[in-house]
């Protein structure tokens, strides 16, 4: 369960830093002076941890049904703007509701980057027993601010298409999200055995795929006759 936990807040931190490759130079130092300002002012209650609070809260079905809540709010918001942004490159036209929408998502830094960042503190802490918890806070919040810029840039350079990072991007929250699924179950997974059938959710999610798939193929079909009438 550990690992999984691991896995996901890596998988926030990419993300993190790979929207920030939409900002301006500006909304790239905002955000990630925010991140930093709270990595230090966070230090007093990270001394308060302990790993086996940690492990204990891990083990909490409760605490991690809440957990996944964020989570899918986060994805949600994470989604939303890779669909504004697709549709930005693409130069279709923004209503008013799209550009409020997409301002919102881009701003919108994700629920879970703070957790992330608080447990990363209380791991440094834990690492560095018997030196001054405020020294390292602040140390951890310089890092933040001087390595996110970098990895961001870093990130920019290596992919600079912007289709490629939004694709990646709109992969690593469908991940994140099935990861988030296996965290709730927390080890309440059913092993036993059955060989009964439930038709009707079969039947439902068999009606739901179709139903998608017909309104691709329709919305492709659509899309592509107004690109070719625009081309005549």
């Amino acid at each position: 369960m550990e690992i999984v936990i691991v896995i996901i807040m890596l998988l926030v931190g990419f993300n993190f830093v790979l929207k920030l490759t939409y900002h301006n130079l500006l909304g790239k130092l905002l955000t990630c002076a925010v991140a930093a300002l709270f990595v230090g002012l966070m230090w007093e209650e990270a001394t308060t941890q302990s790993k086996t609070q940690i492990s204990d809260w891990l083990n909490r079905p409760e605490l991690m049904l809440d957990t996944s809540v964020l989570l899918t709010v986060d994805v949600f918001f994470q989604v939303a703007f890779c669909v504004m942004m697709a549709k930005k490159l693409a130069n279709e036209r923004f209503t008013r509701v799209d550009s409020v929408i997409y301002t919102v998502t881009l701003w919108f830094p994700g629920l879970l980057i703070f957790p992330t960042l608080f447990a990363l503190l209380v791991e440094i802490i834990f690492s560095f027993p018997g030196t001054d918890f405020a020294t390292l806070a602040w140390c951890t919040a310089a890092a933040v601010m001087i390595l996110a810029p970098a990895i961001i840039f870093g990130i920019k350079w290596l992919l600079p298409e912007n289709d490629l990072r939004l694709e990646l991007m709109f992969m690593i929250n469908a991940l994140t999200a099935i990861l988030g699924v296996i965290a709730t179950v927390n080890g309440r997974t059913a092993v036993k055995g059955t060989n009964s059938v439930e038709w009707d959710a079969l039947l439902g999610i068999l009606a739901i795929l179709s139903i998608g798939t017909i309104a691709g193929l329709l919305i492709n079909k659509r899309k592509t006759s107004k690109l070719i009438s625009h081309i005549k």
